[in-house]
């Protein structure tokens, strides 16, 4: 699913909501948990998940080309971790699918 996948579903799902109102809910939400993780919060969605931030420690690389020692500095990255509803959600969606899928193959 895209943004634009996003702003159109919701439009579709709320009636009094325009297409541009959609959209500037969805970008209000993105620049806000941008904003948050940019200064280093963490955000938790009940029942969907959580972002933080992960720190990579500095380390020695190798330049592919000429094959000399690179220094890659520390990077602050962001991380997903699912909750707990939607691991199960995900699952049991897709051991349905898989069902479907391998009872098609088998009547084949």
């Amino acid at each position: 699913m895209t943004r634009s996948d996003l702003v159109a579903r919701l439009a579709e799902r709320f009636g009094q909501l325009t297409q541009r109102d959609a959209e500037f809910a969805v970008k209000t939400i993105l620049d806000a948990m941008s904003d948050a993780l940019a200064r280093g919060h963490r955000i938790e969605i009940r029942g969907f998940g959580s972002f933080s931030i992960n720190r990579r420690p500095p380390r020695m690389g190798r330049n592919p080309r000429s094959g000399e020692q690179v220094l890659i500095p520390e990077k602050l990255v962001p991380h997903f971790k699912p909750g707990k509803a939607l691991r199960e959600g995900v699952d049991k969606q897709g051991q349905a699918t898989e069902a479907l899928h391998s009872s098609s193959t088998t009547e084949s």
